[in-house]
């Protein structure tokens, strides 16, 4: 395990369960982070030269298996992983912190269920809501063409369809699971105790956040080469509301490094895990503008 300080972040090149267990129970105060998903490869054997090779093959990032079949292995082991995540993010938070997690909308409730049983509250939903995605509805067309059937029975059965296509509708959002640590006493105790539980809200009702974070996607940027990286002014905008300047960010899955891009922007302290090698250098090198 190789750590890196840069600044007020400190990277971790490890697996992020290794890692966590360098640091002290109740010493982060949000933990905002986009965790694999568990879907068509990306999971906790994450490895990016494969997906970008599924993904140059089908021009997309799987969401179900080869074939189509809806696999709900997929969540019981997102489930099964997010629950050893959730015990040590549980540890290492602050009473009352949030953590955020970036989700799949079909795999939410697994992820939600595991930390709600490692001892969370489930707070909500947020949405971060952009602006679309590739669309991977499926025409069957093709399946009926490969039919031994005859060519008037293939147009009767296409022309039967009237052009439906499989049930993916084109996505337009993530989920977030916002969910809290127990507080230590009441609101106002825990927050005199540890400064954490409470949130920045606007009160004029035309500025108050809602759960719909509104943000286009990145333009993709030379050096941020990764597949599902998150807009900086999304996640200045979830650690502004989530704690306050000066507190620790984590981001156990630091990926390209965006939260730690934000957290410092913000003017938190940041800390990163990251197993790959050539995101650790990439999350580094974008630090490195704050040094």
């Amino acid at each position: 395990m190789n750590t890196q300080k840069i600044g007020n972040a400190i990277i971790y090149h490890a697996d992020c369960l290794d890692a966590f267990r360098k640091l002290k129970p109740n010493s982060i105060d949000l933990i905002a982070t986009d965790p694999p998903y568990f879907l068509d490869g990306m999971d906790d054997g994450w490895r990016d030269d494969n997906l970008k090779r599924k993904k140059a093959k089908a021009n997309a990032v799987g969401g179900l298996p080869i074939g189509m079949k809806f696999d709900p292995e997929q969540g019981r082991r997102l489930q099964g992983f997010f629950s050893l995540v959730s015990n040590e993010a549980l540890r290492t938070l602050k009473p009352g912190g949030f953590l955020l997690a970036f989700s799949q909308g079909r795999l939410f409730h697994r992820m939600a269920v595991a930390a709600e049983d490692s001892g969370f509250e489930v707070r909500d939903m947020l949405i971060w809501e952009h602006n679309g995605g590739q669309g991977k509805a499926f025409t069957q067309n093709h399946f009926i063409r490969k039919m031994e059937i005859s060519e008037n029975e293939r147009k009767r059965m296409i022309a039967g369809l009237r052009g439906r296509k499989t049930p993916q509708l084109r996505p337009k959002f993530e989920s977030i699971l916002l969910a809290q640590k127990p507080k230590d006493g009441t609101f106002v105790e825990n927050w005199n105790r540890w400064n954490t539980g409470l949130i920045k809200v606007d009160f004029l009702l035309e500025c108050q956040q809602t759960t719909i974070f509104k943000y286009s996607k990145p333009i993709k940027e030379k050096m941020i080469d990764h597949m599902t990286v998150k807009p900086v002014d999304l996640m200045e905008r979830l650690i502004d509301v989530f704690c306050i300047e000066g507190q620790t960010v984590l981001d156990p899955f630091l990926g390209s490094g965006t939260t730690g891009v934000a957290a410092l922007g913000m003017r938190r302290k940041f800390i990163g895990f990251e197993v790959e090698e050539r995101y650790v250098k990439m999350a580094i090198e974008r630090l490195k503008k704050f040094l």
